[in-house]
């Protein structure tokens, strides 16, 4: 039986190397696509043998999110992972001392946190109906409250700690009919979120893809006995909520 997965925001960092990941662990991958060129997904579902589909999508917008989970009923009724990747980072600078830009605050909401709920909500049926059941949330250190050391980034940051909630809740929900959620900070990895290559990254998006899916094959094996839920970084250290 096909084991299938689908992973948001997999256009390009760590999410482009997520699908790269699940394809070698013979997954058929639906891959969530931003941009409109997508040339090594392109490449990927040329050689993939049918096992990877190309979505259009933007997490941020409904009517997007509505289309892409009509292309997933048309090709499969279970989902074994669902990967919330997709994220944006806002202003990283403002204090509150200086101007907000509140209309962006909200764009990084409607896409870090309303994004992934927006994917959870739409296919929990198949998640539910999978053998593995799991919905994975990419978080990051900076959502976490405990060991919050900054003065800015306010929409990333307050962003990423609403998903950790959001994950909670999800949990409460479906760890009683098998249902398994993780929240995975992927590290300080070498992206061009901040629209430049940052290279100041400890990990290349290879890398970290690496880490997290080693973390999935963990919490996927039957005789997993760790946490039901933490906030955990790429090397599975568990982080502050």
């Amino acid at each position: 039986m096909n084991r299938w997965a689908f992973v948001t925001g997999a256009d390009r960092g760590v999410g482009l190397s997520l699908v790269k990941g699940l394809l070698e662990r013979d997954y058929h991958v639906l891959a969530g696509q931003y941009a409109e060129a997508g040339d090594e997904l392109e490449r990927l579902e040329q050689l993939g043998g049918g096992r990877l589909k190309r979505i259009p999508l933007d997490i941020g917008d409904e009517d997007s999110v509505s289309k892409a989970l009509e292309s997933v009923a048309a090709v499969t009724d279970r989902l074994d992972i669902l990967i919330n990747n997709g994220a944006i980072l806002g202003d990283m600078e403002a204090t509150i001392e200086d101007e907000l830009d509140f209309a962006e605050m909200d764009k990084v909401f409607r896409v870090n946190t309303l994004g992934a709920l927006r994917m959870s909500n739409g296919l929990i049926g198949p998640i539910l109906e999978s053998g593995s059941k799991l919905i994975v949330n990419i978080s990051s250190e900076a959502g976490s409250i405990g060991d919050c050391w900054r003065t800015g980034w306010y929409a990333y940051s307050m962003s990423k700690a609403a998903l950790n909630m959001q994950s909670r809740l999800i949990y409460n929900q479906i760890t009683p009919k098998g249902g398994k959620v993780m929240v995975i900070h992927p590290g300080h990895v070498r992206t061009y979120m901040q629209g430049k290559l940052d290279t100041a990254g400890k990990l290349t998006p290879d890398e970290s893809a690496g880490y997290i899916l080693r973390l999935v094959d963990q919490r996927l094996d039957p005789g997993y006995s760790g946490e039901g839920l933490a906030l955990i970084d790429y090397e599975g250290n568990t982080l502050p909520w």
